[in-house]
């Protein structure tokens, strides 16, 4: 990761964006942007199908950004036909529904036949407007790439895209029973990178992956560090009070997953540590609840009840409670409530849930994966577990069940570290980056022209 040290320095939560090329804020921001989210809307609640973390990062970063007088049009496919074309999220953000496909029953899998058919629409939607509407194409995620590279060379402006998460690296971190992405997808983002103006990543470690893996420029990545509510999540009126809406009793350890089900995921592995705490002290099955807030998304959809049988195989059903996915307030709600967050995933670009809960004051137990050693200080604001034994996980959680105090101390140090990561520093960072591609994409116009 040597190429980035200098960059981002000793201390990690210094300023979000450092990459060579950077160019001071006398050149123009760009007024209006297309953001493209072909395989999951803004509007879907994180937490179903393949709603998640880069949903909430989409709505996020679009509101911040139109506050900052950027103003967002997101593409995304339509699911159903109920939808109106276009929606407006909030003051200076579009959310535009693209008709791409059945509307019903349509795997992430099947959605690259489907991309001619957005291409068509993103470009119908241009058509409409006059020369020059779009100053600049923001991708998210793989899928959204190949229209954006069609898109920014269509129009004549810059590409900037962020892959969230990618197939080299989740192939060689795979779950047991998970299946490897496939070649399509290597080829596809493999493309991208070489097209992209710039490349946003969640983390050092992401952007060093990107050069590693993909051949990427070096300077052509830019850091930035996703942000979290703040206002959403935050400690609030405290744990008891969390506890009493939620319907859970006041003096139980309470370990929670939140999360998409799949095996990317591990909440496997959270029960299986779970049962290996109850072997060691039986004591705790009268104070435990293991609240699993989440719905089969992805490779988990193959065997939806696999997590439930395996809690009554493992003779923990008792204390493990499922709950569907739920809106942001009342997930705030859970992570408040919780003694602590368990991660334990294979794979995680940033690992938003886990400045989430840290921000409403809840120590996280997580993988050391990565993006989750910036999103945790370990032994500060939690503690990070180098692969996915359940034995370590239930060493670190019997610490936590065996103090409240712990939980206390380390859930006060989680609030104060999540509070270096808010939206409006993560938005401020992006526009640098609109603002260097807007910059460079001109001055190569220029040379070729001249």
């Amino acid at each position: 990761m040597s190429q980035y040290v200098s960059r981002l320095g000793s201390n990690r939560m210094a300023p979000r964006l450092r990459f060579p090329g950077a160019f001071p804020g006398s050149h123009r921001k760009p007024r209006r942007i297309a953001m493209l989210s072909v395989h999951t809307s803004p509007l879907h609640q994180p937490g179903t199908g393949d709603a998640g973390g880069m949903n909430v990062y989409i709505v996020e970063l679009a509101k911040r950004l139109a506050t900052i007088n950027i103003e967002v049009e997101i593409f995304t496919r339509a699911t159903t036909g109920a939808l109106p074309p276009a929606v407006e999220l909030a003051p200076g953000v579009l959310v535009r529904h693209v008709d791409a496909g059945p509307y019903e029953g349509l795997a992430k899998e099947d959605l690259p036949a489907q991309l001619c058919a957005f291409t068509h629409g993103v470009m119908q939607a241009w058509a409409g407007q006059r020369p020059g509407y779009y100053d600049l194409v923001h991708s998210h995620y793989w899928l959204s790439g190949h229209v954006g590279w069609l898109a920014a060379q269509r129009w004549g402006v810059p590409l900037v895209h962020a892959m969230h998460t990618m197939a080299k690296v989740k192939n060689a971190a795979l779950a047991e029973g998970d299946t490897p992405e496939p070649a399509a997808r290597v080829i596809g983002e493999t493309q991208i990178v070489s097209a992209a103006d710039r490349l946003i990543a969640n983390t050092a470690e992401e952007a060093d992956e990107l050069v590693r893996f993909y051949e990427a420029d070096p300077a052509a990545v830019a850091v930035v560090h996703p942000g979290v509510n703040l206002e959403r999540f935050r400690p609030a009126d405290g744990r008891a009070a969390a506890r009493g809406r939620l319907g859970l009793p006041q003096d139980a350890f309470v370990p929670l997953f939140a999360g998409r089900i799949q095996p990317l995921k591990a909440p496997d592995v959270l029960l299986r540590a779970v049962a290996v705490l109850l072997d060691r002290d039986p004591s705790l099955r009268t104070r435990m609840v293991v609240p699993v807030v989440g719905g089969p998304s992805g490779s988990g959809l193959a065997k939806p009840e696999g997590l439930q049988k395996l809690a009554a195989r493992l003779g923990i059903a008792d204390v493990v409670r499922f709950h569907p996915p739920v809106g942001q307030d009342q997930l705030a709600d859970w992570f408040r409530a919780a003694s602590v967050l368990v991660m334990p995933s294979y794979s995680e670009s940033f690992g938003l849930v886990a400045i989430e809960a840290q921000a409403a004051g809840t120590p996280v137990v997580a993988a050391a994966v990565g993006g989750l050693p910036v999103a945790v200080r370990d032994g500060a604001s939690g503690f990070l577990i180098p692969g996915h034994d359940p034995q370590a996980y239930a060493q670190q959680l019997a610490r936590f069940a065996e103090s409240p105090e712990l939980v206390a101390r380390m859930g006060a140090a989680a609030a104060a570290h999540a509070q270096g990561f808010g939206w409006d520093t993560a938005a401020s960072a992006t526009a640098d980056v609109y603002t260097a591609a807007l910059h460079e994409h001109r001055r190569r116009v220029r040379v070729h022209h001249g």
